[in-house]
C-alpha cells in the first residue's frame, strides 16, 4: 500500500463543500459518484487548487513536487475556443495556424505505445478543432500522462467515448496507475462508468463528501443503490403536437454522401434515409463521421451542397433558407453546447428554441413562455427557470438544451449524444422522454449514442458507421 499522501483534507467546511476527512495516497484510485449539481464541479476545483479555502482548512500536499492534472469538458471547451480564435475560422482550421493533435504531446514521446492504446496514432496530424469530443479527451489524457502527471482528476472521462475507446482508456489508466504509481480521481455521474479495478468509492450530495470504502464492499454498493433508487417520470406538456399527415415518404433522403477534408475521407458514399416516425440510431467509433453526417442533415456542414441531400422536402442548393428548414427541427449537439456562451437565464435559453437563436432577441409571448416552462418541467428543471445558464452543471445545461429543442414540437428531433454529462437519473429521464415521444407519435428521432444501454426498442433503424 503506498504511503505517500498527495492530498490530506481535514474538516473542510466552505460554502460549496463539506468534507470531514479525506486522504488520497500515491497510486490510489478513487471514484466519486454524484448527481448533476451535487458538488462534483466544486470538488474538481478544490483538487486543482482553484477553490480557495481558509488557512485552517487548507488542502495539505506533500513537500515534494506533485504534478496534478485535471481533465473536464470545461477544459476541452476552453481549448476548442482558443484554437478557433487562433485559426480565425468557424469550421476548419487553416493549415498554417492549426494546432495539430501531435503538437499537444512531447515530441520525444510520439512513439509511446500509449498513443496506440488510445487509438490516436491515425489522428496525430489532425487539427485539434477537427477531433471529436471523445478523441480530444483521450488526447488530453495522453498529454497529461506523457508529461509526467502524478495525479489525474478526471471529470466523467468516459462520456463521448465509444465502447472500445472506453475499454482502451480504462485499461491504459489501470496499467499506468499500477505500474507508475499514478493517482486517479474519477468524478462519475453513472454507476456503469465506475472502473471495476478502482480502489475506493466516495459519493457527494449537496456538496457533502461521504467515504464508503472499497468499491466492491457491501457498504459501497448500498450507497450507490440508494443514490440512484428513483427515476421520476416526466410530465407531458399539453402543447405537444403529433407528427401526422406528413405528405412525403421520407423526412431525410441522402442516397450516398461523400465528405473529404484534403486526403482524409470522413464519409464514403454513405446512405441515410429516414421515414416519418422511423426513429433512427446512429453509432460508430470516435471519428467515424457521426457528427459529419448530422451536419449534412442540419446544413451546418457546407459539403451538404456538394452532395444530394433532401431534408423535410427541401433539396440542398435549391434556394431554400436554412432558417426555414430548421423551423421544423429540434437539435441538441456538442457544437450547439460549445456555441451557447450568451449569459442569460434558463428560461431565455429554452425560449430561444422558438427562434433557433443563441440568446433571445425577439419578444416572447405568454403562450411561448408557458410552453417553455412545461418542457423544462418535462426535463426535470421546473425550478431552474430563473437561474443563470452558465451557472448550471454541464448535465443541467444539456437538459436545458433538450427542452429548448422540443419547444417547437419539431417534425425531426436530432440528438447528438444528448446524455453526455448526465447522471444516471437524468439519463433515464431522457430515455423516458424519448419513449413518451415515441408512444405519442410526436416526432421522428435521429439519435447518436455510444452507450449500449441506450439502444432502445423504439429505434427501427440502426446506422453503424463502422460498417460500410
Amino acid at each position: 500500500m503506498p504511503d505517500t499522501v498527495l492530498f490530506d483534507i481535514d474538516s473542510l467546511n466552505i460554502k460549496e463543500l463539506l468534507i470531514d476527512h479525506w486522504q488520497i495516497r500515491q497510486g490510489e484510485s478513487w471514484c466519486v459518484i454524484g448527481h448533476n449539481g451535487s458538488g462534483k464541479h466544486y470538488l474538481f476545483q478544490l483538487l486543482m487548487g482553484d477553490l480557495p479555502a481558509s488557512p485552517s482548512q487548507a488542502v495539505a500536499r506533500p513537500s515534494q513536487e506533485v504534478q496534478i492534472r485535471g481533465i473536464s469538458f470545461e477544459q476541452q471547451q476552453h481549448l476548442y475556443e482558443r484554437e478557433l480564435a487562433l485559426a480565425n475560422n468557424d469550421l476548419l482550421a487553416e493549415e498554417d495556424t492549426a494546432t495539430l493533435a501531435k503538437d499537444f504531446l512531447p515530441a520525444r514521446q510520439l512513439d509511446d505505445p500509449l498513443i496506440d492504446t488510445l487509438n490516436l496514432r491515425h489522428r496525430l496530424d489532425t487539427a485539434y478543432t477537427l477531433l471529436s469530443t471523445g478523441e480530444s479527451r483521450k488526447l488530453l489524457v495522453a498529454q497529461a500522462v506523457l508529461e509526467g502527471a502524478t495525479c489525474l482528476v478526471l471529470d466523467n472521462p468516459f462520456d463521448s467515448l465509444d465502447v472500445q475507446s472506453c475499454k482502451n482508456l480504462t485499461n491504459a489508466l489501470e496499467t499506468i496507475s499500477k505500474q507508475e504509481g499514478l493517482s486517479l480521481v474519477f468524478l462519475i455521474s453513472n454507476r456503469a462508468d465506475i472502473p471495476a479495478w478502482c480502489d475506493q468509492l466516495a459519493s457527494i450530495s449537496s456538496g457533502r463528501l461521504a467515504l464508503h470504502g472499497a468499491v466492491h464492499s457491501p457498504a459501497a454498493q448500498a450507497a450507490v443503490e440508494s443514490l440512484f433508487n428513483a427515476v421520476p417520470q416526466p410530465e407531458w406538456p399539453d402543447t405537444a403536437c403529433r407528427l401526422s399527415d406528413y405528405p412525403r415518404r421520407l423526412l431525410i433522403d441522402i442516397p450516398g454522401a461523400t465528405v473529404r477534408y484534403g486526403d482524409n475521407t470522413v464519409l464514403d458514399r454513405r446512405r441515410l434515409q429516414v421515414k416519418p416516425l422511423q426513429h433512427t440510431l446512429i453509432t460508430g467509433s470516435n471519428g467515424s463521421g457521426k457528427s459529419t453526417l448530422l451536419g449534412l442533415v442540419t446544413g451546418d456542414n457546407p459539403q451538404c451542397y456538394a452532395n444530394s441531400v433532401e431534408v423535410l422536402g427541401f433539396k440542398r442548393g435549391s434556394g431554400e433558407s436554412i432558417w426555414e428548414l430548421k423551423q421544423n427541427m429540434g437539435i441538441v449537439s456538442s457544437d450547439l453546447h460549445r456555441r451557447y456562451r450568451v449569459r442569460c437565464n434558463v428560461n431565455t435559453v429554452v425560449c430561444s428554441g422558438f427562434f433557433d437563436s443563441i440568446g433571445l432577441y425577439e419578444p416572447v409571448s405568454e403562450h411561448q413562455i408557458r410552453i417553455a416552462k412545461q418542457w423544462l418541467a418535462a426535463a426535470g428543471l421546473d425550478e431552474f427557470g430563473d437561474r443563470p445558464f452558465q451557472g448550471l452543471s454541464y448535465g443541467e445545461q444539456q437538459l436545458t438544451l433538450i427542452a429548448r429543442a422540443l419547444v417547437k414540437s419539431p417534425l425531426l428531433l436530432i440528438l447528438d449524444e444528448p446524455t453526455q454529462g448526465l447522471d444516471e437519473i437524468n439519463r433515464q429521464r431522457v430515455m423516458n422522454l424519448m419513449e413518451t415521444l415515441h408512444s405519442r407519435r410526436h416526432t421522428t428521432i435521429l439519435f447518436v449514442s455510444h452507450r449500449l444501454d441506450e439502444r432502445l426498442p423504439l429505434f427501427e433503424q440502426h446506422i453503424d458507421l463502422d460498417n460500410t
